[in-house]
This record gives structure tokens, sequence and C-alpha cells, in this order.
């Protein structure tokens, strides 16, 4: 009984002192004005975002804003890997109060999220094509000179590629490529239907063709051989922050222009994707 009793008071004594180190914690936080915020990152998107073997958040774009979080000692950064929906919806309800996933930069992003001044990263995109037209075709405008006008695999309309081949075309009224609006179709049925000749080429991001035919586990390596690849430009991402969150985001682009400058962000990018991916991005 003495034994159980003494055990009693020992775990209280045990939780007083875990709630007054928490609760002093939390005053020298406050007193130290240092802010806790929540950084919600894809946890499955390499090499921009995701969750490594040890359960840690790690990629490209987390290492970037855990050297803003370096740079700004007012903020302590929290990540947390998510699914790409609850990304989303929890910057948008102020569960994170930020989020990045290699996103593009849309219309509707502007209304729902405060985008900053300075992109985080860069998507490279370009296009595949039968290796067998590689002296053909270079870039986009000859691909567009390609038989009197190189037909793309089609692409869906609510897809951001399509604003991009829209726009060219728009700039390039007398060297047009013909681009059909489609629904969501197989990954493969495009490689298999620019080797067929159906198509002349696939409008693809770099990261995607690599993971997909390049790498030797790639799931369609069997057409490494008769595929090539050529970019067009690097199209900047960006993160996400909630619409509450036009200070931190104001703090986030000193923290970008810095890192920038001193050769962090492109030390970075060769670690991650082998290359400056900045490199490819012309406006």
């Amino acid at each position: 009984m003495k034994k159980s009793i003494k055990n009693f008071a020992f775990g209280i004594f045990v939780l007083a002192s875990l709630t007054g180190a928490v609760s002093c914690s939390k005053k020298e936080s406050a007193k130290s004005g240092v802010r806790v915020v929540n950084v919600a990152h894809t946890d499955y998107y390499r090499p921009y975002d995701f969750v490594n073997e040890k359960g840690e958040s790690d990629g490209f774009e987390v290492a970037v804003l855990k050297a803003v979080d370096e740079i700004l000692p007012q903020y302590e950064f929290k990540f947390h890997g998510v699914s790409d929906d609850e990304l989303l919806i929890g910057v948008e309800t102020g569960k994170y109060q930020v989020g990045t996933k290699g996103a593009w930069v849309t219309e509707e992003r502007k209304k729902k999220f405060v985008i900053p001044s300075e992109p985080i990263g860069a998507s490279v995109i370009g296009i595949a094509y039968r290796a067998s037209d590689k002296d053909k075709i270079t870039s986009l405008e000859t691909l567009a000179e390609y038989n009197g006008g190189g037909k793309l695999v089609p692409i869906a309309p609510q897809n951001a590629q399509y604003n991009i081949i829209q726009e060219y075309n728009q700039a390039h009224p007398d060297k047009q490529i013909k681009l059909l609006p489609s629904e969501i179709f197989e990954i493969s049925d495009a490689y298999t239907w620019v080797l067929e000749g159906r198509y002349d080429a696939y409008f693809s991001i770099k990261l995607a063709y690599e993971s997909n035919v390049v790498n030797e586990n790639a799931p369609y390596h069997k057409f490494a051989d008769q595929l090539t690849y050529t970019p067009y430009k690097g199209i900047p991402t960006w993160p996400l922050f909630n619409k509450a969150e036009q200070e931190f985001a104001d703090a986030y682009d000193g923290a970008i222009k810095t890192l920038r400058e001193n050769g962090t962000i492109t030390e970075l990018s060769n670690k991650f994707f082998g290359e400056d991916v900045f490199s490819f991005v012309t406006d």
C-alpha cells in the first residue's frame, strides 16, 4: 500500500514537472517573440517534397524552407508531410500557415492563397518525342514546323500545360503547334502514341519523363532508346500561404532573396536535381 502511494506521488511529481517545463517553454517562446508556424508539404513528390526512410521531412523545397527558417529568428518552422488534398485544404483553413508542393500559380490559387513575390523552385517542362526525329525536332519552334505543324498528345484544358502551349501559339501565329483538348489518359498511352506516329510529341515535365522513362527502374524504361527529350523552359514553383499570412510571406520573400544571393538555392538545386533548375526560367 505504501509502495502504491509512493508511486502515485512520484507520478504526480513527474506530471507536474513536465507541465511546468512545457509552460515555461511556452512562456520563453512568448517572451522571445518566436512564433511557431506549421509548414505542410506533400509526402511523396520526390525530389521536391517527401518523407524519407527515417520518417523525416525531406526534398528540395523542404530544404529551402529549412534554410529560410534559419534566417528568420522570429519564426520556428514545424514540418508536416501530408497528402496533396490535405495540404490545400489545411492551408486554406489555417491549419497550416504555408504549404509547398511544387505548385504552379493559377488564377484560382491567387484567390485562395497569398502567393509570395519570390518563387521557391522551378519545374522544367519540355517535349518527349521519337529519337529518330532528334535531328528535325530540337525545340517547340521546330516542332511547329515539323510536317507542316507538329501534333502534340492532347492535353486536358484544365491542365496548366495546356495554357503554356496556347500562349506559345498566340505568340507564334504563323507557326502553330497542333493542340487538342482531351480527357485524362494513361501515361503509357502517350509514349506509345508518339512511337506509333499518331502524335509527334508529348508535352511533359522533365522530372516525370526521367522518372517514367530514363531511370533504370522506370515503368516505361523499355522506351528509353526510342524516345528523347528537349526542355522548353522552367516554370517557377511557389509556396502557398494562408490568406492571413501576408506578413509571414513578406518575411519569406526577404529570406529567399538572401538565399539566392549567397548561392544556397543553386547549391540545393544541384544537390536534389543535378542541375540549376532556375537556369531554365526565362521570364
